[in-house]
């Protein structure tokens, strides 16, 4: 494509965004940007506590960061100063860490800029929590996806499981609940839907059906 077609998924954990992200990229033959695995690859670099520096110290690491794409559909590629990221960013606690960072000017301003030079260069799907509101205005095709939160909590724990994780699904609700009240009432870039999304309530859906739902809206949009 002479201009990049991009397709936005956002939502808070556990709706099945990155399943469904990587199914749409794999259909449709475009790559795959987890901006959630950006967020959390930048609080683990910069490390626990890291919230708590001043804006001159988080702005001088900043410059050292450099998120790369590479690939398409579920073989995409999110490279960090070219080193590839890994399930080791993948815990709860790194996921609130990055909740934490994500409330920081600098690092929302850094993301953005980051996120836009790859959509620049490449057609993709971008999932994270502001795609559609915030990241990607322009993006022809939105969606935001939600689900009960004791819901959620199951499909994290259940992937967690698979990842040979430990993981409790009593403290997985709390941590969860946690983090949804901190994205959505954050006044930098809060998680919610964009005025012209699509959302999907996927806690009575499974993956499949809300496939071919997105699937359906995305080749109505792009005819």
């Amino acid at each position: 494509m002479a201009v990049p077609f991009i397709i936005t998924i956002d939502g808070p954990a556990g709706v099945g965004k990155s399943t469904l992200a990587k199914r749409l990229a794999d259909h449709f033959e475009i790559a795959y940007l987890d901006t959630g695995a950006m967020f959390r690859a930048t609080a683990w670099k910069l490390g626990e506590g890291s919230w708590d520096w001043d804006s001159s110290k988080i702005e001088t690491a900043l410059k050292s960061f450099l998120f790369t794409l590479s690939g398409s559909g579920s073989n995409s590629v999110l490279s960090l100063n070219g080193t590839a990221l890994t399930n080791d960013i993948r815990t709860e606690t790194v996921g609130m860490w990055a909740s934490n960072v994500a409330k920081i000017p600098a690092v929302r301003a850094f993301q953005k800029i980051a996120q836009r030079e790859i959509g620049n260069t490449t057609s993709l799907i971008a999932e994270g929590r502001d795609m559609g509101s915030v990241i990607f205005p322009q993006a022809p095709c939105k969606f935001f996806l939600d689900a009960d939160l004791e819901e959620r909590a199951r499909r994290r724990f259940s992937q967690l499981e698979e990842m040979g994780k430990p993981a409790n699904l009593t403290e997985l609700v709390e941590q969860i609940g946690a983090r949804d009240d901190q994205d959505r009432n954050r006044k930098e870039a809060p998680l919610k839907a964009a005025d012209d999304a699509i959302i999907v309530d996927t806690t009575k859906l499974d993956i499949d059906g809300v496939f071919k739902k997105l699937v359906a809206e995305v080749k109505k949009i792009s005819a």
